[in-house]
């Protein structure tokens, strides 16, 4: 399997691709369009993308679900366990200045503040790394993965730095061809896009069904479509798989007040959410 990711060797996606599909080949991409854009032109590639943080919410990447409406094939709950990596022989003293994306500063601003380190944003976390491998001074670090200390052969100064312990992101696999597992015994999840007719109380009207059919919506997010601010996408994510009846009549009901309805995806819901 090839799965191309937004970063270079060592940031957390590559780590939650080889985690959960360890003969796969990852490919580095340098932003998350170019992910969507690989996967949509070859079928045998598919993309791995982080959709949200248990800390920091939503990542931002709805339009570009919207923009490719690639098939989602699984959700993968990594967790996102942040190291403070130095030089090598580098102490928490010696260091002044850390270096990582906004995202990773923002769930390790404790242990910053504690510290009284300087932040500097950059584009990703391994790519700060690799960075602080090349500039050779002890007095600034990089907030990373281990595998990323590992690459570029630094040393983990102080491990588990994030202000939540249970820091997890969720991951979607995402491809071109369309693919949805067979009925079973399992937990599943039916992910789809939305924009609704122009009429009064229209999100009310659409949304009954599942509370007539006792479906359950896990997600719901709003957001406008290119260039206009009055015209609105909706993706939702709900529980239940396409096939099972509830869930065939809450989109059939739904879809009598869509003006456009995409089913993204239906998939096995990911055993962390039994915890």
């Amino acid at each position: 399997m090839k799965i191309a990711y937004q970063g270079i060797p060592g940031s957390y996606s590559e780590s939650c691709a080889k985690s959960n599909y360890p003969d796969c080949q990852t490919i580095s991409c340098k932003t998350f369009d170019e992910c969507f854009e690989i996967a949509n032109k070859d079928n045998t590639i598919k993309t791995i993308i982080p959709e949200s943080n248990k800390t920091t919410g939503n990542i931002g990447v709805e339009f570009l679900i919207f923009k490719y409406r690639l098939n989602i094939y699984a959700e993968h709950f990594f967790p996102i366990k942040h190291n403070l990596l130095g030089l090598k022989g580098s102490s928490i003293n010696d260091i002044k200045d850390i270096y990582s994306h906004a995202q990773a500063l923002s769930q390790s601003s404790e242990f910053i503040k504690a510290n009284n380190l300087n932040e500097n944003v950059r584009a990703d976390t391994a790519g700060s790394a690799k960075y602080i491998s090349e500039i050779k001074d002890k007095t600034k670090g990089a907030i990373a993965s281990d595998l990323s200390a590992k690459i570029y052969n630094l040393e983990v100064v102080k491990s588990n730095i994030q202000d939540e312990k249970n820091n997890v992101t969720r991951f979607l696999i995402m491809g071109k061809e369309i693919n949805q597992p067979e009925l079973k015994q399992e937990k599943y999840i039916t992910s789809f896009l939305f924009k609704l007719k122009d009429k009064p109380a229209a999100l009310y009207s659409a949304l009954s069904g599942f509370a007539l059919n006792a479906v359950n919506l896990i997600k719901l997010q709003s957001f406008p479509e290119k260039n206009s601010f009055s015209s609105y996408f909706f993706l939702c994510e709900i529980e239940g798989h396409i096939e099972q009846k509830k869930i065939k009549n809450s989109l059939e009901e739904l879809g009598l007040h869509c003006e456009d309805m995409h089913v993204l995806g239906v998939f096995k819901a990911d055993r962390v959410r039994e915890k």
